[in-house]
């Protein structure tokens, strides 16, 4: 979106009414007069006179007209982020959701130009983003991946709760991610990071983007499929597993998120790494998936702050390092101190805390220090492994181990206790 030619939209006609406002009152009909001040309305908004603006509307001018291109004079002095004439805008009953011929709000034209009193003023009064979905994203990055929503064929009725749903797509199954056809700010938000984030990850062990669907609603995501599911229902299944395939498993997750942490030229957070975000190819290997939450570092000293603690919903609880839910500044560590729950679970044979419920878990690790009890024989921690889960979820986010550092600990374990050796004594486990 060109600034330029936002300017061209709406107030290049108004600059041409302004010449016709020169013109002599005996050659103009009531109507062309109306007309003429109602272009000008959009011109002042541009150029961001406040007290022309109040003049013009006082004398009775329309504060909702729109030019050619359904542009208002609201979507003209958010996008050129004059505050004081966008709340005399506002004041004088100005559509605050207004849609131009494109779909695009006067909050999502102050959103892309970075105006944030304008925004914040805009949200006040009710302002919904709804950009049309080809804004979403730069022309670059959508073209290669763009898909045509008439080549997927869809094998279920619905989607899930999850919004996901199995299609054909080119010959080869697929899994879609669909969104709401009508993009609120968080909506919005979610689906542009997240998209401009997946297609930069190309690792054996993250679920892979293959496509995106941005120029028709509603907009959708489609990722590789993986036909065995998720970690959960694997572990809800089988209960304890061998060592081997923990190891093997650890190995698969910590290499995920060793290329996420070390992606240049910002490290890449997951954020909610739990076992229904890892999912099993028809290999048998995992990979990471679900990055809707994750966050980009500028670099690696850098840490993320919100404005209090998460909500508490679901299973993600469990995993929760304990500085994300005190609502203070986090790093990649929150992902580490998860990844040392999940090795357990997977030792165990019981999610994290399950005497507890879901919601009450982050307080227990946060407040009382507590951690998952060690109930199983130590021969099923051989080589430190146990050492290794309790430097992972220790309170202290700087003394958890990089994922380099993970890896190289279960590489050495692996070779110490080869698969030769864990199958002649596995009956004592």
């Amino acid at each position: 979106m060109a600034k330029g030619v936002l300017f061209r939209q709406s107030s290049g006609a108004a600059g041409s009414s302004l010449g016709a406002a020169g013109e002599s009152s005996a050659s103009r009909n009531s109507s062309s007069e109306a007309e003429c001040r109602e272009f000008e309305l959009l011109y002042l908004a541009h150029e961001g006179s406040t007290a022309l603006v109040e003049a013009l509307l006082s004398q009775g001018v329309d504060v909702n007209f729109a030019d050619f291109d359904g542009r208002t004079a609201l979507h003209v002095a958010s996008c050129e982020g004059h505050l004081d004439v966008v709340r005399v805008l506002l004041s004088r009953g100005a559509k605050v959701n207004a849609r131009d011929r494109w779909g695009s709000t006067p909050l999502a034209d102050a959103e892309h130009y970075q105006n944030g009193d304008v925004c914040r003023l805009l949200i006040d009064h009710g302002a919904n983003s709804i950009q049309p979905p080809l804004k979403l994203l730069d022309s670059i990055s959508i073209t290669e991946f763009e898909v045509n929503p008439s080549e997927l064929q869809f094998k279920e009725k619905t989607f899930t709760k999850k919004k996901h749903r199995l299609a054909t797509w080119r010959g080869i199954d697929v899994f879609v991610k669909r969104f709401k056809e009508n993009f609120g700010e968080k909506e919005l938000i979610s689906f542009r990071e997240e998209l401009s984030l997946i297609q930069r990850l190309r690792h054996p062990n993250i679920v892979q983007f293959l496509g995106a669907v941005t120029k028709s609603s509603p907009v959708m995501i489609i990722f590789e499929y993986m036909p065995e599911g998720d970690l959960y229902e694997y572990l809800k299944q089988s209960g304890t597993l061998k060592l081997p395939k923990v190891l093997d498993f650890a190995l698969d997750i910590a290499r995920g998120l060793n290329f996420m942490h070390e992606y240049k030229p910002g490290a890449v957070i997951h954020r909610d790494l739990k076992p229904k975000n890892i999912l099993q190819d028809n290999t048998g290997h995992l990979k990471v998936a679900d990055l809707g939450l994750s966050k980009v570092l500028k670099n690696a000293a850098q840490a993320i702050s919100e404005d209090g603690p998460p909500p508490l919903k679901g299973s993600s609880c469990r995993y929760m390092a304990p500085e994300v839910f005190k609502g203070g500044a986090f790093g990649k560590e929150v992902d580490v101190f998860a990844f040392g729950l999940i090795l357990q679970e997977m030792i165990e044979g019981a999610q994290p805390m399950s005497d507890l419920r879901n919601e009450d878990v982050p307080s227990a690790y946060a407040d009382e220090d507590k951690r998952p009890p060690f109930k199983a024989s130590s021969r099923r921690y051989p080589g430190g492994l146990k050492s290794l889960i309790e430097e992972c979820w220790h309170k202290d986010p700087k003394k958890r181990p990089t994922f380099t550092q993970i890896i190289d600990e279960l590489e050495r374990v692996k070779a110490k206790y080869p698969r030769t050796k864990w199958r002649l004594s596995s009956f004592l486990w």
